[in-house]
Parts: structure tokens; C-alpha cells; sequence
């Protein structure tokens, strides 16, 4: 079974579970679930065109992963963040994603510095046309290819946890502004990766961060 939700991607062959949770995760990631918006079980098997169960799993699991909060009978919502949330997520990238850039520098070549440079490119193109939704999606593609590149699971798998949090945060600062002020510090980083200069790529690394968290502060 493969469930309604656009977000799905490369879900073929997968449990039935797995492809809805990996939906679901999509839809909390780029924003379809609003911070503060209260869906019920039922409203996202009639949304996504699920069965009960899985859809039940894969709310369980993005409870557990902090991307979900139940509020009883038999509703959920993504967190709404305040400005303690917001610090303690900024600190947290600040920490992790700046070392994910580090060991990326240290290990890339040249062949997937090109690669992020294709992706850097769609983005540009995107926030050019004010395309929010592309925005979203290939901003996480250029980090989600870049931490690819440093060989740490352990440390790659906390910073997708971090962007579950602040994902539909970051939505929706997009909607409010549009895309033309997004943070965008990609240039910089291609830069130091391609000089395998590790202080340099976490520096534009930190930059980003900074630069993207600092909106959705600003939007509370």
C-alpha cells in the first residue's frame, strides 16, 4: 500500500508502516502540519489514505522522536516553539552541525561538492520564483547530502531529529516573508569544502544556523 501523501519518496517495496511513517515525517519536516494545528488519527488515515494502524505507529514514533505531541482523545499537533525552544535548538545545531561540516570538509571530494553545488542551484532558483515549498525541500537536501558526507550516523541522526522540531517553524517564517531574506549560506560552505578547509566550513556552517533560527525567533 502506498499512502495519498505527496511527501512520500522512495518509499516502494517498503511495510506499509514504513512508508506511512516516512509520509508523516515529510508533512511534520516541510510544514503540511502547521505548529499548534490539532489532526486527529482519523483525519490523517482520511488525509493520507492510510490504514488505522500504521498511521497509529507512525505517530507513536514521531511522539517518541519529540516531532509530535499527543493531546488526548485521540489527537496530536507538532510542538509550538517558544523562545526557550528556539535557544536550545539553535545551541544544539550550533554544536552538532558545525562538527558535521567539519568532518564533511575533511573527507569530501570533489565529485560531491559538485553534486551539492546542483542542489545549491535549484535552491537559488526556487527562492527566486518565491517557491517556498522547493525552498524547504532542497535546503534540506543540500544538508541532509553534506552530513552524508562526514561519516557520523550517530551525530547525523540527532541534527534530523533537530529538523523535525524546527522544520514547520521554518514553514511557516517562509509564508510570512516569502523566500527572498531565507538563510542561504551555501556558497560559503561549497567554498571551504572545496578547499577541504574544515574551520572554514563550520564557520559558514554556524552561519546558517544562526541566520535561519534568528527568523523563526523573530517570528514569535
Amino acid at each position: 500500500m502506498v499512502t495519498k501523501a505527496a511527501d512520500i519518496r522512495d518509499g516502494a517495496g517498503l511495510p506499509a508502516h514504513e512508508q506511512v511513517y516516512r509520509a508523516l515525517r515529510e508533512m511534520v519536516l516541510f510544514g503540511a502540519l502547521a505548529p499548534g494545528e490539532p489532526v486527529t488519527i482519523q483525519g490523517l488515515v482520511d488525509r493520507m489514505g492510510a490504514g488505522m494502524t500504521p498511521v497509529r505507529e507512525a505517530l507513536r514514533r514521531l511522539t517518541a522522536e519529540g516531532a509530535l505531541a499527543a493531546l488526548g482523545n485521540r489527537r496530536i499537533m507538532v510542538p509550538v516553539l517558544d523562545a526557550a525552544a528556539v535557544a536550545d535548538l539553535t545551541e544544539a545545531r550550533l554544536t552538532v552541525e558545525t562538527r558535521l561540516a567539519e568532518r564533511a570538509a575533511e573527507r569530501i571530494g570533489a565529485e560531491a561538492v559538485t553534486a551539492l553545488a546542483a542542489i545549491d542551484a535549484r535552491l537559488d532558483q526556487a527562492i527566486a520564483r518565491g517557491d517556498v515549498e522547493a525552498y524547504l525541500r532542497e535546503n534540506f537536501a543540500f544538508h541532509a547530502a553534506l552530513n552524508a558526507e562526514a561519516s557520523a550516523p550517530i551525530l547525523t541522526s540527532m541534527t534530523e531529529g533537530l529538523w523535525l522540531r524546527f522544520g514547520p517553524s521554518l514553514r511557516v517564517v517562509c509564508g510570512q516573508t516569502g523566500t527572498r531574506n531565507l538563510p542561504d549560506r551555501h556558497k560559503d560552505l561549497l567554498k571551504a569544502l572545496l578547499a577541504r578547509d574544515a574551520a572554514a566550513a563550520s564557520a559558514a556552517m554556524a552561519g546558517d544556523v544562526r541566520q535561519g533560527m534568528e527568523l523563526i525567533a523573530q517570528s514569535l
